[in-house]
Formats: C-alpha cells, structure tokens, sequence
C-alpha cells in the first residue's frame, strides 16, 4: 500500500469517524470492521482492489468466499448491464431464475429442484423449516462451533466456551444474548467428526430429530473435511430414523464441480448454497429431493413451508449467477484447486522461514493459518489451538498484510479466485514470510 495502516489522517479513517454517528460501531456489517478503522473500497478489477485512498490490494478475501470469478469478471457485468438494461425489480419471475435453477441442478444429481432466495442464511432457515415439515418432528442436529448463517437457531453452539460448553456431552449454548430457552433445546449439538459421540446423542434424541446439518469442511473445525466414518454415520442414523440430512454448501460448493459432496462421496436429502451462485450479487438457495422440496409447492394452495421474499430470485442475481455458474466450469474448478495446493504449501514454508510454528489448513481454494501445531480436529481442539498468543498473532499479521497489499480475513482464513496466478501467490507467501518477521521481532524486543 502506498500509505501505512492504521493512518488516522486517511479518507478511510475521517469517514470512520462520520459512520461512526449514524450506525452502531460505525457500521451495519461487523466482519468489515477491524481496529482502529476500517477501511473502505473504492473500485476494483480481477483480483485486485482499491480504497478510497487509492491503495491497493491483493483480494484473498472475496468477500468471504462470494466473488469466485473475481471482481468485475466481463461475462457478470455485460450480464448485469444486460438485464438492468431490461428490468431490474419485478413482481413477476423471470427466464434468468429459470436458467440459472437449471444450471445449478445440472452440477449434482442431488439437486433435484431448487428454491432461491437471498442469502446462505435464508437456505440454512429454510432447510430447517423443511426437515420439520417433512418429518413431523421437531429437533435439528448441527456440529458444535460451526457457523450456519445468522439465525438464532443456526446460531446455538457458535462459539461456546469451557464454562458453558458442557463436559462429556455437548450443550446448546445461545450466541446472542437473550435467546429462548425452548430454542435452545430444540437443537440438538453434536461434536465433529467423532462418529461414535456424535450418534450416541443422536440416537437419545432420535424420536423428535427432523434432520441433521451438516458442513463437510467446516473453517471453525479446522478446515479439514468430516472422515468418512462420521459421514457414513450420518447418512445411515438419518435414513434409518426418518430424519433428513441437509449439507450445507454455502462456502464449500466451490470445492468440485457438483460441491464438497460431490468430492467426499455423499448424497444429502437437502443441499444449501449461496456466495458463487450470485456471482457477487445476494444470493442463497436450497435443492435437494422433489419430494422434500415440495414442501414449498404453492401450486395448490397454502404449502407446508411458505417462503417468499421482494428480491428472492432478484433479476440481476440470477443474470449474474448464470454468467459465473457458467464460467466455473470443470476446467476452472480444477485450476482453481490446483492452485490452492500450491497456496497452502507455500505459506507453511513462509510460516517456518520466519521462525513460528504453525500450520495451513484448509480444501480446495480455501486456506487456513492457525499458529499452533495442536491437531485441528473439531471445534474444542481449536479453541484450545487458538490461544492467547495465536490470537495476538493474527491481530498483528493482519494490519501488516493490508500494508503489504494483501486482503485475508482479520482471523487467517483466505480464498483464491479465478483471475489469480503464481504470482499472486508468491505475493502473498512473502508478505506473510516478511510481516511475521516483522511480529518475531516485536516480540522478541
């Protein structure tokens, strides 16, 4: 970057301080900000980005994983600029809902009908709501720390600690204050890839459990994938208890053409989605079986499950999403993972080069840095890994990448897009080799 961060005296910083009077924490989004403050984008082209003051950026944030194509891929915006052309908002459906319905469905024969909305939370919600009025029951199991979209019930167990975590069995804790207790004890926490814990509290709760969901590589546990032993436990306890399984591919349908599921062999009931599928636009969905998704058939009066919303299938999302659904082809999607390999293996290099230990996790186009060597397994072990002094790390290696013109997320996770070469990759391996020099010093002096 052409000036230092922080730099009280930049645009970024005096526009802070006018946010600051009229939204709460000076923003309506928390993950944009970190300290002292924030810093705000101007424009952008491929993989790279510019802020308000003119600096520049390497984006290996992607807006947590959304802009798979980069920013302002050609084929997106003539496919916006198209349909803006035409119309924007509507009442009505449009043939682009149709189209890009028929692209995603095309990708994994598990998606057998889709329903779109406007974010990955909205699908999580809805694919709850669905196992529910499906099964007749009540309960839904979901992983202990992984994140699934932002409602009280996709929330329980986010980020639960020693003192209120549970011994010997895991406990629905409440993310926000105030959550209602029922809430709470209709969801059932399971820990991660630990297959026999995991079913004996299933099968306590097997007569009221709707479904379990699932995220096969989830970034909280560690970025590795759930082992096939968890897997296949899911997938026989669900089918053989008349509860459904609802993978959530939210982050991880970059990962194979056809999804994480795809690549780990398995066949959920219900499947949510959201980020690439909007091509930067808003964007969330949910497939799965024709016979679950008829649930939300309203061809016949009131369904099981409305669900609706003024911009669910907005116009311009679904131009959008046909444009990069289209380009993330099998070709893309290989040369995308392939330089995710190299990625993860050049910053181990960096992080040892510069005297730390720790380790780069992470699948596909997604990477991990956790300054621990403690194994990653599930949520518990992670938190132990990430104490006091990984924290301090990152806290320090983030302002010091952004003034090596690098963009990753304030906590270690990263992701690669499609306009990304080498060379971005060697960019970024040194900036993180030179900043944790840099971090070693000051901790040392």
């Amino acid at each position: 970057m052409t000036t230092g961060f922080p730099n009280f005296d930049s645009k970024s910083a005096r526009l802070f301080e006018r946010a600051k009077h009229v939204m709460p924490g000076g923003s309506t989004r928390n993950q944009t900000y970190f300290p002292p403050h924030m810093v705000y984008a101007r424009e952008a082209q491929g993989c790279r980005m510019r802020d308000i003051d003119g600096n520049e950026l390497i984006d290996f944030h992607n807006n947590y994983c959304v802009t798979i194509l980069g920013h302002q891929h050609p084929d997106v915006v003539d496919a916006i600029t198209e349909q803006a052309k035409r119309l924007t908002c509507s009442a009505l459906a449009t043939e682009q809902e149709v189209e890009l319905a028929e692209i995603v469905c095309a990708r994994n024969e598990s998606f057998e009908k889709i329903r779109f909305v406007v974010t990955g939370s909205e699908a999580v919600m809805n694919a709850m709501k669905a196992a529910r009025a499906f099964t007749g029951k009540s309960k839904i199991a979901k992983c202990e720390g992984v994140y699934h979209g932002s409602n009280d019930f996709a929330e329980v167990s986010l980020d639960p600690t020693p003192q209120n975590w549970g011994q010997g069995r895991q406990k629905s804790v409440g993310f926000s204050e105030g959550v209602p207790a029922g809430l709470l004890d209709s969801m059932v926490v399971i820990p991660f890839n630990d297959a026999a814990a995991a079913r004996t509290i299933l099968e306590a709760h097997a007569d009221d459990l709707a479904g379990v969901l699932l995220d096969l590589v989830p970034a909280r546990c560690g970025g590795h994938p759930a082992s096939p032993e968890f897997i296949a436990m899911l997938r026989e306890f669900t089918s053989s208890n008349g509860a459904l399984l609802i993978v959530d591919e939210v982050i991880t349908l970059r990962m194979a053409y056809g999804g994480a599921q795809e690549w780990l062999g398995v066949t959920p009931d219900l499947t949510t989605m959201g980020k690439i599928i909007g091509g930067g636009m808003p964007v969330g969905g949910l497939a799965g079986r024709a016979d679950i998704m008829e649930m939300f058939d309203a061809t016949n009066g009131k369904p099981a499950v409305p669900q609706s919303g003024t911009f669910t299938a907005h116009p311009l999302t679904m131009a959008a999403g046909v444009a990069t659904m289209n380009a993330y082809d099998h070709e893309a999607v290989d040369r995308l993972n392939a330089l995710g390999e190299r990625t993860r293996s050049q910053l181990r290099e960096a992080i040892a080069a510069a005297g730390f230990e720790g380790q780069v996790t992470g699948q596909s186009s997604i990477f991990i840095m956790t300054f621990s060597t403690e194994p990653l397994t599930d949520y518990r072990a992670v938190y132990r890994a990430t104490s006091d002094r990984h924290h301090r790390i990152v806290a320090a290696l983030h302002p010091k990448l952004v003034n090596r013109g690098v963009l990753i997320s304030a906590w270690g996770l990263g992701c690669l897009s499609t306009p990304m070469t080498g060379a971005e990759i060697d960019h970024l391996s040194e900036a993180v080799q030179e900043s944790l020099i840099e971090i070693r010093e000051e901790m040392d002096g």
